[in-house]
């Protein structure tokens, strides 16, 4: 009897009965391989997906800054590069502006202090402009000014700048509405209650320089430092 032949068996054969068997090499291990597949492959998808948006980027920087569509949307902006952008406030004037001495202008008293239209006329001739007529106020604005000055002309003269030199010398003047009739260089000038005097000649000319070459805005200056 061999010393591998277990107890009782008496030296007879034996045999391994049953349907499992002991295992010799360990089990794959399939869900950790799954796990790092899934994982590779979501990693792969984040790197494509982040290289697609950088490129997209790029791609669009380069459109806006140098594309037709930006240069007319970019011209649109307040402020961006492009011809200047016109100020609503400012009246539609002509490139030259005319000389006080080629503008006649109607100087009328609706207030109650006596002499204010001859004293500013003979002022208002002193800076070189044409005087036409001195009187006081017609019956329907006498009284009913309250402004410093109410300017009256026709719209050609409005249209040549005529108006807008002679309110250069009168600071809180109104423009009332266009005469029916009137020269091209004439205006009427109704001084109202709420006037003291004329600005000083130094300051009209201020105002006149401001008026021939306007300023830029802030926002067009700093568009125009962009450019």
């Amino acid at each position: 009897m061999s010393m591998l032949t277990p107890p009782g068996m008496r030296g007879r054969k034996y045999r391994i009965t049953g349907n499992r068997y002991p295992r010799m090499r360990p089990r794959p291990r399939r869900r950790r391989n799954l796990l790092l597949v899934v994982a590779a492959a979501a990693l792969v998808g984040l790197l494509s997906y982040g290289t697609l948006q950088l490129v997209g980027v790029f791609t669009a920087e380069d459109d806006e800054g140098t594309g037709p569509a930006s240069a007319e949307a970019g011209a649109s902006r307040p402020g961006a590069c492009g011809p200047p952008a016109e100020d609503p406030d400012r009246p539609d004037l002509p490139a030259v502006l005319p000389e006080p001495e080629t503008i006649t202008v109607n100087v009328y008293n609706a207030t109650t202090r006596t002499g204010l239209a001859q004293n500013t006329a003979d002022a208002l001739a002193l800076r070189g402009f044409t005087i036409g007529e001195v009187a006081n106020a017609p019956a329907r604005l006498d009284g009913k000014v309250e402004e410093p000055g109410l300017l009256l002309a026709t719209t050609r003269a409005a249209e040549s700048g005529a108006v807008a030199v002679v309110g250069t010398h009168l600071k809180g003047a109104e423009t009332g509405e266009p005469k029916p009739s009137g020269g091209r260089a004439e205006v009427d000038l109704v001084l109202g209650t709420g006037f003291t005097e004329l600005l000083s000649p130094r300051d009209a000319a201020r105002e006149l320089e401001a008026l021939a070459s306007p300023s830029p805005a802030p926002d067009q200056q700093r568009g125009e430092a962009d450019c």
